[in-house]
């Protein structure tokens, strides 16, 4: 009987030590924000019922039109740098970028930090997107 305990309170333990199964362990991609929105100057969150999968990445839209957009052209709306910071890609490093501090240049979307890492990155923003497109290939991911 006290085998059978032991046992018994042995697979509790073990089972309270396995992880937790969630049903959605997803990250959503740019801070769940629709990207098709900035292209409307208009930046919008999106909603869980209007997704779709791309480049490893859930990614929310406003509406179902935004949504089929996207779907059907994503490199023209996704943000440059898979949404991470440009002033830091250009600097050789990764950082997450913010949907609510960007910038429009040349029809692409580019994410910052902070409002003081998108400054440094206007002092000269050819020479900024130059360097994070060249560096883009070499910076190791998270």
């Amino acid at each position: 009987m006290k085998k059978t305990i032991a046992a018994i309170a042995l697979a509790g333990c073990s089972a309270m030590a396995m992880p937790a199964l969630a049903g959605n362990t997803l990250g959503t991609a740019f801070g769940g924000y629709d990207p098709v929105t900035y292209f409307q100057d208009a930046p919008t969150p999106g909603e869980a019922k209007f997704f779709t999968f791309w480049d490893g990445a859930l990614w929310t839209f406003s509406t179902e039109e935004n949504r089929d957009a996207f779907k059907s052209e994503p490199e023209a709306y996704a943000p440059q740098f898979d949404a991470y910071c440009a002033w830091a890609a250009s600097q050789g490093y990764k950082r997450p970028g913010n949907p609510r501090v960007t910038e429009m240049v040349d029809g692409k979307l580019y994410t910052f930090v902070h409002e003081g890492a998108r400054d440094k990155w206007r002092a000269d923003i050819t020479k900024h997107i130059a360097d994070g497109e060249s560096n883009w290939t070499q910076i190791e991911p998270f």
